[in-house]
Order: structure tokens, then C-alpha cells, then sequence
């Protein structure tokens, strides 16, 4: 199953050679042969000390078919043309092979090396280096392989399919330079110039050769000519010019009824926008009016705490400090009995984590007990705050009676 967090790879190379290919099959046979002069292709097969050539003309046949020696023989597009000496003979013979047979003067020349010539590996590379196979295959091609990157001609073809997290595979193919070099004097001797160079067990797709490797070095490879090149490229402006008509037409059509609709829109959205802007007061007015009431709600009046005070505690403990900030109530006195203080104000409801914060203290004058008493106002409705100090009130009148 596909992983979703995998990297999108985007050639743009690559999808513009494809668009190109597909463009290409739309133009006629004619059209093409006038602006390309190349036909077909010739396969030259090195075996032995000799060259083998075989002619192909339709492309999209099985190429490492014909790499083979006697493939061919059922199949009308492939035929073998000849085995040449790759001596003077040899050269003398192709002459008069090219002077009888006008298909070679047009035909493509591709140099495909057998097992004797050249060799392949797979690696498996961390996928950081995709971007420079070629330069890092080339540092480290002496761990790879028996030669130095001086010593051979190589290419790094990466291959399809699924890979290791974090990995990449890839086909190494290499050839020595002596062998590639002689060949391609051989050829050069003769006349020919190949279009690029592959390995038989892992041969270029003649149909996309241009997403194939190419052992041959740069100053080995046969310039392209710029007419074909230019001709395509007019036929890919017109077929853009084309589409992009098919394409922009419907859509100014559709944006002038989009106009006329846009208008009607805009006059409604003027009106809504009022009605909005009015409900925007109207819902402001509400949260602040809420925000008021709860900031109200979140504790008690002042003078309600000293009621419930003066309620609860008896005529014989009197108050010399009293404090109240951020919901905390701290008292200072003396009385009797200290210790009864905490669960008469627990009794309340008012108050909450009633405790003495410093020890209590006889006064040795009016043997009262000194204390030091903290506790948490509790806000509550209002309605059992009266309550709370009516039942107070009449305890305390009570204990006077």
C-alpha cells in the first residue's frame, strides 16, 4: 500500500519529453519525414573482432530481442544487415553495403556492448544523493567496482519500483575506456556516428531513448540537429495556442454571466451587511451586560461580610483588625473560648478554610485569648445570604435571651 507521506517526485523533464512523444504521434508521417531525415535504427553488436548489424524499423519491438544474434528472423521490422571485420575490409565493405542500401544514410547508429565489453551492478544509495548520482557513483566507483572513475566510461541509470525507506536503487553500467575508445574508432573509420551507446542486458527503450543512459562521452556524442528540433517546437506552440483558445473561451463566457450575477450579489450582501453590523451591537450589548452581572455575582458586598460577622460572633469576643482583599477575609481579637470561633464561622456558608494562622495567645490583663484568624469568602446568591444572616440574627438574639 502507498505510503501518504511520501515525496511527490516531479521530473518536469521527463513529462515534457512525454508531451512531446505524444505530440509527435499526431503529426503526419509526411510532415515528419520532412523535417527528420533519420529512419529506423541500426543495432552494431560487437562480437569477437567483428561488428554485427541489424536494421530496425519499428521501435516499440523487444530491443534486446535483436541485441541477440538470429533474433530477428520471424519478425519483418528486424533484419540483420551484415558482419563486418573491424579492419580495412571491413570498412570497404560497409562502403559498398551504404552505397547499395539508401536506409543506412538515414538510419540511427546505436552501439549496444555485450557482457565481453561491459558490465552492470545494482546499488542501493541513500535517496540525499539522487541529484548527484553520476558525481558520487564516480567518487566512490573504486568500492564498487574493480576500476577507478579515470579508467572507465560509466552512466547511473535509477531504477522503478518500490525502495527502502530513505534509499534508492540504481544500475551501474560500465565499459572500459580502451574498449569503448577502439570501438568507437572502429565506427568512426567506417563512417558512422552513434547516437548513444547501451549494454545489452539492460538496453535503452528506443521509443524513449531520450530517458535512457548513454555511455558514449560528450565528445563522442553526435550533435542534434536544430531543425527537427525547431520544427517541434513550433508544432508544440501552435498545439498550446490551440488549447489554450479551447480553454480560455468557455471560461470569458462564463465570467461575463459571472459579472452580471456578481452585480445582484453585491446589492443583497449591502443589505445583509447591515442587518449584521446591527446584530454585532445588539450581541455586544448582551456580553457586557452578562460580564457586568457576573462580575456582580463573583463576590459578596463588603458590608454583607461584616453583617454576617457582626451575626455570628457573640457579644463577648470583640474585633481589633479586620481585612478583606481578593475573596480572603483576615481577623484580629480576642475572646474566650478562641478555638469555638473556627466552627462557628465554618457553620456559615459565607465563609470556607476557616484556620488560625498564628498560635493563640492568653492576655495575661483581660485573660482573653488572642487570636489570628484567616478565611475564604464563598460568593453566594443572595437569597441564602439573607438567609444565612436572618438565621445568625436570630441565634445570636437567642443566646442574649
Amino acid at each position: 500500500m502507498p505510503s501518504l507521506n511520501s515525496t511527490i517526485d516531479l521530473d518536469l523533464k521527463k513529462f515534457f519529453r512525454w508531451w512531446l512523444r505524444e505530440l509527435d504521434f499526431l503529426v503526419p508521417e509526411k510532415i515528419k519525414q520532412l523535417v527528420n531525415e533519420k529512419q529506423g535504427f541500426v543495432i552494431v553488436r560487437p562480437q569477437d573482432n567483428r561488428l554485427v548489424l541489424t536494421y530496425v524499423l519499428n521501435t516499440k519491438d523487444d530491443m534486446y530481442a535483436v541485441s541477440r544474434p538470429g533474433a530477428g528472423s520471424a519478425d519483418e521490422q528486424i533484419e540483420p544487415l551484415a558482419i563486418l571485420e573491424r579492419n580495412a575490409s571491413g570498412i570497404d565493405e560497409y562502403k559498398a553495403l551504404r552505397g547499395k542500401d539508401e536506409r543506412l544514410a538515414k538510419a540511427n547508429f546505436i552501439l549496444r556492448l555485450t557482457a565481453q565489453e561491459a558490465i552492470q551492478k545494482e546499488l542501493a544509495l541513500p535517496s540525499a544523493v539522487k541529484e548527484n548520482l553520476s558525481q558520487v557513483v564516480a567518487y566512490e566507483l573504486d568500492r564498487y567496482t574493480p576500476f577507478k572513475a579515470e579508467q572507465v566510461y560509466f552512466a547511473v541509470k535509477p531504477l522503478e519500483g518500490e525502495n527502502e525507506p530513505g534509499q534508492i536503487r540504481v544500475m551501474l553500467v560500465l565499459t572500459p575506456k580502451e574498449t569503448l575508445d577502439g570501438l568507437y574508432e572502429d565506427l568512426k573509420a567506417m563512417g558512422i556516428s552513434p547516437l548513444f551507446a547501451d549494454y545489452e542486458a539492460c538496453p535503452n527503450d528506443l521509443e524513449r531513448r531520450y530517458d535512457g543512459y548513454n555511455l558514449l562521452p560528450e565528445s563522442f556524442r553526435e550533435k542534434t540537429a536544430n531543425t527537427p528540433r525547431l520544427v517541434y517546437s513550433a508544432l508544440s506552440a501552435a498545439a498550446l495556442l490551440l488549447l489554450g483558445a479551447v480553454l480560455v473561451l468557455p471560461v470569458w463566457f462564463e465570467h461575463r454571466t459571472v459579472d452580471a450575477l456578481q452585480e445582484k450579489i453585491d446589492e443583497i450582501e449591502k443589505n445583509a451587511k447591515g442587518v449584521n453590523a446591527l446584530q454585532l451591537q445588539i450581541d455586544a450589548m448582551v456580553n457586557e451586560t452578562k460580564l457586568l452581572i457576573a462580575e456582580k455575582n463573583a463576590a459578596p458586598a463588603v458590608v454583607d461580610i461584616f453583617n454576617a460577622l457582626s451575626a455570628l460572633i457573640k457579644d463577648d469576643t470583640w474585633l481589633s483588625y479586620a481585612q478583606y482583599s481578593d475573596g480572603h477575609l483576615q481577623i484580629q481579637g480576642e475572646s474566650p473560648a478562641a478555638s469555638a470561633l473556627i466552627g462557628v464561622l465554618e457553620e456559615s456558608e459565607l465563609f470556607a478554610n476557616v484556620r488560625f494562622v498564628s498560635p493563640v495567645i492568653q492576655d495575661k490583663v483581660s485573660k482573653q485569648e488572642r487570636f489570628q484568624i484567616t478565611a475564604d469568602v464563598t460568593p453566594i446568591p443572595i437569597a441564602a445570604q439573607s438567609s444565612t444572616l436572618s438565621k445568625a440574627g436570630a441565634e445570636h438574639e437567642q443566646d442574649e435571651q
